[in-house]
């Protein structure tokens, strides 16, 4: 063993900072669910706080907004699932079928471009476009005389404009992984195709799509252990007083508790709870694919 890590040791070295990366921000920060398991109190420090066992857990199936929260929660994945996911297949098969090279790249470039801006850049552009007076409201006004439209400040807005921000900022960079995948199918499956006389959408169906079937499950098996993380960031930004209380997720819920309301123990049960659903979800998903004959993730 000491001599085969002796003759890797340029390799290991290499590996080296990623592995300190993961041990000081993803595992010894796991040090602190103990907080979900006492009743912790700054001032006396979290081994001299009192033990409650499951008794934070159980006051999530008991509080109804904890319950109102989760599903709020569930709702907004399940709609990302079923309208941003599938984008970037869209977009990625739409591109691996240009011909123009310069106008694929050109594209490509275009649509990658919204992943780099930070989620207040783009939460603040969207403010810009749908309040009140802004060029939304006045289009449809000058155009059709309606009146102004509360995009912002009314609660059934909120879930279709989240994913609408989610499709704009990531669909282009989502692409990158199943163009990947298209590289590699062999061209002679589409020469073969056309001399059959299949058409471009028999291709696409029979020939594209198989070829990334198992990168959309990969996909999809990873996309699903995130289905309780609706992305703190960009919620917390379009939160406001008037739909704060009907469109709270799991990520707000947890700030609110734990950091403003400082009750760090049951805010800490949310979040661990939250990550053994995503747990449970990813091994169930891996499983199902496997049983269908894809590799899956493991």
């Amino acid at each position: 063993m000491m001599t085969r890590i002796w003759k890797d040791r340029y390799l290991l070295l290499l590996g080296l900072p990623g592995l300190i990366y993961f041990m000081m921000y993803k595992y010894a920060p796991m040090f602190g669910l103990y907080l979900a398991f006492i009743d912790f109190n700054p001032f006396q420090g979290m081994f001299n706080s009192a033990w409650v066992g499951l008794d934070h857990f159980k006051r999530i199936f008991a509080d109804d907004e904890v319950l109102r929260v989760i599903w709020n929660t569930l709702y907004m994945s399940f709609l990302q699932i079923v309208f941003a996911f599938p984008m970037p297949i869209l977009l990625a098969i739409m591109l691996n079928e240009a011909r123009n090279q310069v106008y694929k790249r050109f594209i490509q470039s275009i649509v990658y471009l919204p992943h780099f801006l930070s989620w207040v850049v783009v939460v603040g552009i969207w403010i810009i476009f749908f309040r009140g007076e802004g060029l939304v409201n006045v289009f449809l006004r000058d155009t059709f005389g309606w009146e102004s439209i509360p995009f912002l400040t009314d609660p059934s807005f909120f879930k279709p404009m989240v994913i609408m921000q989610v499709i704009w900022k990531e669909a282009g960079w989502g692409t990158i992984i199943f163009l990947a995948a298209l590289a590699g199918v062999n061209p002679s499956l589409y020469e073969a195709a056309v001399v059959d006389g299949a058409s471009r959408m028999r291709q696409i169906w029979h020939i594209t799509l198989p070829a990334i079937r198992s990168t959309i499950v990969i996909m999809l098996i990873l996309r699903l252990g995130t289905v309780l993380d609706s992305g703190f960031e960009q919620i917390f930004l379009m939160l406001n007083p008037f739909n704060e209380e009907s469109q709270n997720v799991l990520d707000t819920f947890v700030f609110y508790k734990g950091i403003q309301q400082s009750d760090y123990s049951f805010a800490t049960a949310v979040g661990m709870f939250k990550g053994l659903v995503g747990l449970v979800l990813v091994m169930s998903a891996n499983r199902i694919a496997k049983k269908f004959g894809e590799d899956g993730v493991y």
